[in-house]
């Protein structure tokens, strides 16, 4: 049962809804942790060493992290995998491309290829560098997330690389939250409205959240 839902374009929707549905409420979260450092690097520190010790001393040091990890990166591979399968499908089933552009296609929807991408490939330069340290500017300090962040801000292009992220990460909520509603059918026309008010809120307040940070630290709020 499971291959035939897989294997059905509904359910890589649904597939594709469910995983985007954790990873919205991960960023949720993540916003909030991350607005900690303008109360100062006592506080963001203790922030970053309280997520090493969630659920102590029922859970080890560190395994509430790594568990919620791994259900993130399950999420992201199952809601790429059923992206590219989707648009392949799509691309099969109709390839020559249409004459006129949809009329109701926004900048949104057309980007949300690329948008993905270049969410992919910045989860992988944003954990080598500030969860590894790989690609760390400076000398990057474990237990000291508040001088790892100012170090990346400190660059033109850890501010570059972030904020080009940020604005495609809310052109992706935008559209995603939408599309989700409507596959998981919370959608209809009744709430059409509301929906994409909600949409447009979340992806506002969420991109304007991530982008504080650089900016902070670029006017020296954080330093």
């Amino acid at each position: 049962m499971a291959r035939t839902v897989w294997d059905s374009s509904v359910g890589k929707k649904t597939v594709m809804a469910v995983s985007g549905v954790i990873m919205l409420l991960y960023l949720v979260a993540h916003v909030i942790g991350n607005l900690k450092i303008f109360f100062g690097p006592d506080e963001f520190n203790h922030y970053g060493h309280w997520l090493r010790t969630v659920g102590e001393p029922f859970m080890h040091y560190e395994w509430t992290l790594w568990l919620i990890r791994v259900v993130l990166v399950v999420a992201v591979v199952a809601h790429a995998t059923s992206a590219y399968q989707l648009s392949r499908r799509d691309l099969k089933a109709r390839p020559t491309k249409y004459v006129h552009a949809k009329p109701r296609a926004s900048y949104a929807t057309r980007t949300m290829r690329w948008g993905g991408v270049i969410l992919g490939l910045f989860i992988v330069w944003h954990v080598l560098d500030l969860t590894t340290g790989t690609a760390h500017p400076g000398g990057f300090q474990e237990g000291h997330p508040y001088q790892n962040v100012v170090d990346t801000f400190s660059t033109w292009y850890g501010n570059v690389v972030y904020i080009v992220a940020m604005l495609a990460l809310g052109l992706h909520i935008r559209h995603g939250f939408w599309s989700a509603a409507q596959t998981l059918g919370v959608g209809s026309r009744a709430r059409d409205r509301a929906l994409k008010t909600v949409a447009n809120v979340l992806a506002l307040l969420l991109t304007a959240g991530f982008i504080a940070v650089p900016v902070g630290v670029m006017t020296k709020v954080v330093s």
